[in-house]
């Protein structure tokens, strides 16, 4: 198998001499990927489509780690990137752009009246710590899911290695639709959370309780409620979750998709909160780079027109009815369930009385880049992926899943990997 990545392992080699891990992002190192039996790097892209160092062709289901919304090489983005790329890309003043793309943002989003930019989506939530902070005068941080690499937030998982322990004790765990996991943490503090942070959502629904919920215990407790919109910004509403579940935070990062790839994030809240970011220092010599903003500006404006966010929630919603009639045919066991929003959902792998999950997910991963398929075990749903693409990988799932389910109960899953099993990136506390 591993002349068909031979290339692949080649450039992971020589890459490792000068980069750690061979990779800027976790998630698209060699961790992620079973080593020998999965692509390592890609070339280019179109569409939904990527290929490889080794030439070979895959309808990508990870879309740039949701980067992607609209498709690679999307046209209408690169005219516009091109065109201000002939006018310049950073400048020695502010651009014209950033104010555009702000009264985008503040059209679409009901928390946002006032909107500064970054670079990725920890650049956005570190900011909105740092600005509660600033606004309640408070330092605790209670934390739900993932929001980035700087130690407020990483010191809360096992990654947590050069993150002072002062730092690391100032950030609260709680789980997702259990209220009284929140309740418990602020009561054990009083007085002393800055903020809420959480992503809407993520693997599961929120119950019907649970947002509202929390827009209460923030507002008795006098902490500020902040959306990690990263991912679902621009891809489950064009006004975000927020708008999607009815409940307005106090402030919201944004991110991912709202550039189709190029590097652009955002702080958005509401006036009296953001003027404090006149006080603060959050400032970047890149946070106003025209080429970004560009892009930004020409895939809201096609979101707009086209509702994206709606077409992408159809095609998932084909792709998660189909892969749950699937799993209902091969009688699967529970330890593979499908689950998420129609335009992010997930074909969950989880332990098997005899294999670990990640074991399961190596050999599946495997199985799919065999047949032209990348993905990580989520469906990353861009606005280039057709009804065909859709089609196509659920062909591939019929093929792999029954195998992998009869592997596993033969206890042969290790047998049947061609290169080394994927290990996890982290766990949170």
């Amino acid at each position: 198998m591993t002349s068909r990545y031979q290339h692949s392992l080649a450039l992971s080699a020589r890459a490792e001499q000068s980069i750690p891990l061979g990779s800027q992002t976790f998630s698209k190192s060699r961790l992620c990927f079973p080593y020998g039996a999965a692509p390592l790097f890609i070339e280019r892209g179109e569409g939904a489509n990527v290929w490889d160092v080794d030439g070979n062709q895959y309808l990508d289901f990870a879309s740039g780690l949701l980067a992607i919304s609209l498709g690679y090489c999307d046209p209408d983005v690169n005219q516009a990137v091109m065109e201000q790329l002939n006018l310049g890309s950073i400048f020695s003043l502010p651009h014209r752009l950033e104010t555009e793309v702000a009264e985008q943002i503040i059209e679409l989003i009901p928390c946002a009246e006032m909107v500064r930019f970054g670079k990725n989506g920890t650049d956005a939530t570190s900011a909105c710590i740092r600005l509660s902070r600033a606004v309640t005068g408070r330092e605790r941080v209670a934390v739900c899911g993932y929001h980035g690499w700087q130690d407020w937030y990483i010191g809360s998982t096992t990654r947590h290695l050069g993150v002072p322990e002062c730092v690391r004790e100032l950030t609260h765990r709680f789980d997702y639709n259990d209220l009284d996991s929140l309740r418990t943490q602020l009561e054990a503090h009083p007085g002393e959370f800055a903020a809420v942070i959480l992503e809407p959502m993520n693997v599961a629904w929120p119950t019907p309780e649970f947002l509202p919920g929390l827009r209460q215990l923030c507002d008795e407790h006098g902490a500020l409620l902040i959306f990690d919109e990263t991912i679902t910004g621009f891809r489950f509403h064009l006004g975000g979750a927020q708008t999607l579940f009815g409940v307005t935070p106090d402030l919201a990062a944004f991110g991912k998709g709202m550039a189709n790839g190029f590097p652009i994030s955002a702080v958005v809240g509401r006036r009296q909160h953001m003027q404090r970011m006149e006080d603060i220092f959050f400032s970047g010599t890149f946070g106003g780079d025209a080429i970004a903003l560009a892009a930004a500006n020409a895939v809201i404006k096609k979101m707009r027109r086209l509702d994206v966010p709606a077409r992408l929630a159809e095609r998932g919603q084909q792709l998660l009815s189909e892969l749950d009639a699937l799993l209902l045919r091969l009688d699967a066991p529970s330890w593979l369930q499908s689950a998420g929003h129609p335009s992010w959902s997930f074909l969950l792998i989880g332990d098997s009385a005899n294999h670990s999950s990640w074991l399961l997910k190596s050999y599946f991963i495997q199985e799919l880049c065999k047949r032209g398929i990348l993905s990580l075990g989520s469906h990353n749903i861009n606005l280039a992926h057709s009804e065909a693409d859709v089609a196509r990988l659920l062909e591939v799932y019929a093929e792999v899943l029954p195998a992998l389910i009869r592997l596993d109960a033969e206890g042969a899953i290790h047998q049947a990997l061609d290169g080394e099993p994927i290990q996890p990136v982290f766990k949170v506390r």
